[in-house]
């Protein structure tokens, strides 16, 4: 058999976090960091060896319980496995460029690139996306919605994406050229299934169970809500719907005011309405949205520690004293 080079991108979300497991609207980009997955079908498992943690993963064919497979990165190759029931193994190496454990989706990047290196249909994002989707949460447990997979498969080079996780609708929205993105590192890891997250999710089902589909709520509708932090939790997430579509238009304009105010707002949703950031994530957004040539900042990804993201001026130095990275909106997964 040929060998095989599969290639998909971990994503950065500018906007709209929280609101995917809820049919909302979200604007990510593929980013040009992400992880490959090289070697040659065959055999009756699927054997990978990572490159960064320095061990390998033996996955049959007929893998029965994705999340109790060893080391843990393994899992979600054991879900993409359950998932695709391929005829044949494959045998190869896994190498990725993306920080694990940052909230840039390596999780998904490493479902997407499995997925294709075992034949997913390159030409059906949304379907490919889907399969990585239902590998992460039978690898995890967590209930996540499918923004990082959707990204990662549907990435649009010089774009973010506004999807629409209802009915999977995607727009690619030009990210101005004098506009660049910077992930910054908080300092503090973060692992999504051992977070709050799954009590957030079901949060919002509670307040859907009074309001109806999140997604179709007015905040005026949110006061039926008894319970106070389920109303919390659902303004957050009627409100970043909402945020999502002014960033949209604040891009489209070049409005760096209104991009620095729409940022800031989100952050401040998930910090008091959704409670997923942490001082840490809280001091590192001040401090980017303070330094010179920053439009705004705010956490991204779930939160509970990982990254902040911040739209700067084109040519503004990364700032020196933390781990950071200039990212660039890629194309999605492909075969090299």
């Amino acid at each position: 058999m040929a060998a095989v080079r599969a290639f998909a991108p971990g994503r950065v979300n500018l906007i709209g976090d929280h609101t995917d497991h809820t049919g909302g609207l979200v604007l990510p980009m593929a980013v040009d960091l992400g992880t490959m997955v090289e070697g040659e079908p065959g055999g009756d498992e699927v054997m990978l060896r990572s490159e960064w943690a320095g061990d390998e993963a033996r996955i049959p064919l007929e893998v029965a319980d994705p999340a109790a497979i060893h080391p843990s990165w393994g899992r979600y190759v054991a879900g993409v496995v359950a998932e695709l029931r391929p005829e044949l193994g494959f045998v190869g190496t896994v190498t990725t460029t993306l920080p694990v454990g940052a909230g840039l989706s390596s999780s998904a990047a490493l479902e997407v690139a499995v997925a294709v290196a075992l034949g997913g249909d390159l030409g059906d994002p949304i379907g490919l996306a889907q399969v990585g989707q239902r590998a992460e949460q039978r690898a995890s447990g967590v209930p996540c919605g499918i923004m990082d997979q959707l990204a990662s498969t549907a990435g649009v080079a010089g774009h973010a994406l506004r999807i629409d996780c209802h009915d999977l609708s995607i727009r690619p929205v030009p990210l101005p050229a004098a506009i660049d993105v910077w992930v910054v590192h908080s300092g503090q890891e973060r692992s999504l299934a051992g977070s709050a997250y799954a009590e957030r999710a079901a949060a919002c089902q509670r307040a859907e169970a009074t309001t109806g589909p999140l997604r179709l709520a007015s905040l005026g509708a949110l006061e039926a809500i008894d319970d106070p932090v389920v109303r919390r939790r659902a303004r957050h997430v009627v409100s970043e719907n909402a945020r999502v579509d002014a960033l949209v238009a604040a891009l489209a304009a070049q409005d760096r005011a209104a991009i620095g105010e729409v940022l800031a707002a989100s952050h401040a949703s998930l910090r008091d309405d959704f409670e997923v950031s942490t001082a840490a994530l809280d001091a590192l957004a001040a401090d980017l949205a303070a330094t010179p040539g920053v439009l705004g900042a705010r956490l991204t990804g779930a939160g509970f520690g990982g990254c902040a993201v911040a739209l700067v001026e084109a040519g503004t130095p990364l700032p020196a004293h933390r781990q950071a990275w200039l990212v660039r909106p890629s194309a999605g997964a492909r075969l090299l």
